[in-house]
């Protein structure tokens, strides 16, 4: 039969060519998963480096660790990891895998060709209803929210369209065909070199005073009232006296959401300035005080400073602050 393969064919000339389609059809979809979750995984591991720089940044007090809370943030990196990859698969199969599809159904139908910008687009018109919902629960007066958010949703955008990119070059029928191990290791290599790059310049930034330091006090600035704002207060003289009204104390099985123990008293109060901002505290004693009052760490800003001490146990983090009291309480005037 002339249609009959000839002993010693190539195997592709025996394969139907419907079958060879299917077959190059299910490389190309193993090459390009493999790569959305390797991509996505990478900027799990470069966003989490961004966010911990991030939170350096921000007003935080000084919170101590011990050996449990080392051994509590290393389980949870582990999870963390471990989370990362089960979500940039599920990720890559809702997400980034039909993105490249719609994008390039969409292509073909509007623009008559594929074309590389329908995926940016798509993930910005996916955002934009979570981003507007997102911004409509802000309170007014936090602009710097509304910021955040949007720096948010062109981030989540981003982070959604650098993968669906990259799946799109792997599937256009004119590229040559890449395994999904080949693929794995580029995206290795080159994330590799993206987490480093990334922790290096983190590294940088946080030796050069990018990160949060609490304000410089003096014993003159901590002069006045300081106030819970919950009715409680507590006022340093400049020659050292100190009067409690109504701050509270808590014991070590107490939290912030307890009522305390009220003190009001009279006592003295000193300011140790310590080797830098980290270290300075204010010493409180007053003798009518059941518990402890202090002593009383700084954070804040420099226009608007803060004192704290830690509530019960020091690992819940609980904070009782107090503030300066810009609405002095007003005395009642005796005739």
């Amino acid at each position: 039969m002339r249609d009959q393969v000839q002993a010693g064919a190539p195997w592709q000339a025996q394969v139907p060519a419907r079958a060879q389609t299917r077959v190059r059809v299910r490389d190309r979809f193993g090459s390009a998963f493999t790569a959305s979750v390797s991509v996505l995984f990478f900027e799990a591991v470069i966003g989490s480096i961004v966010f911990y720089v991030w939170m350096e940044t921000q007003e935080v007090p000084a919170l101590g660790y011990n050996l449990f809370n080392i051994f509590f943030l290393f389980v949870m990196g582990l999870i963390g990891v471990a989370a990362g990859a089960v979500g940039a698969v599920l990720l890559s199969v809702a997400v980034v895998m039909p993105l490249v599809a719609v994008a390039g159904w969409l292509g073909r139908t509007v623009s008559g060709r594929d074309v590389w910008w329908w995926i940016p687009l798509l993930a910005a018109a996916g955002g934009t209803l979570p981003g507007l919902v997102a911004a409509s629960m802000v309170p007014a007066g936090f602009p710097e929210n509304v910021s955040s958010g949007l720096i948010g949703w062109f981030m989540g955008v981003a982070a959604l369209g650098v993968p669906a990119l990259v799946v799109r070059r792997l599937v256009l029928p004119d590229r040559p065909r890449v395994f999904g191990t080949a693929m794995f290791g580029w995206v290795a290599l080159y994330g590799t070199l993206g987490v480093v790059v990334t922790g290096a310049l983190a590294g940088v930034a946080l030796y050069a005073g990018i990160g949060y330091e609490p304000p410089r006090l003096t014993a003159e600035r901590l002069a006045g009232t300081w106030s819970d704002g919950n009715g409680g207060r507590i006022t340093f003289t400049a020659d050292g006296k100190v009067t409690a009204d109504g701050v509270k104390t808590f014991g070590f099985d107490d939290d912030r959401h307890d009522a305390g123990q009220p003190c009001t008293g009279a006592g003295t109060w000193v300011y140790h300035p310590g080797d830098g901002s980290w270290s300075q505290n204010v010493g409180v004693s007053v003798d009518a005080c059941v518990g402890s009052l202090g002593p009383w760490e700084v954070f804040g800003t420099p226009e608007h400073p803060k004192l704290y001490v830690l509530v019960g146990d020091p690992d819940a983090w609980d904070l009782y602050i107090l503030e300066p009291d810009d609405h002095p309480r007003e005395e009642p005037v005796r005739d």
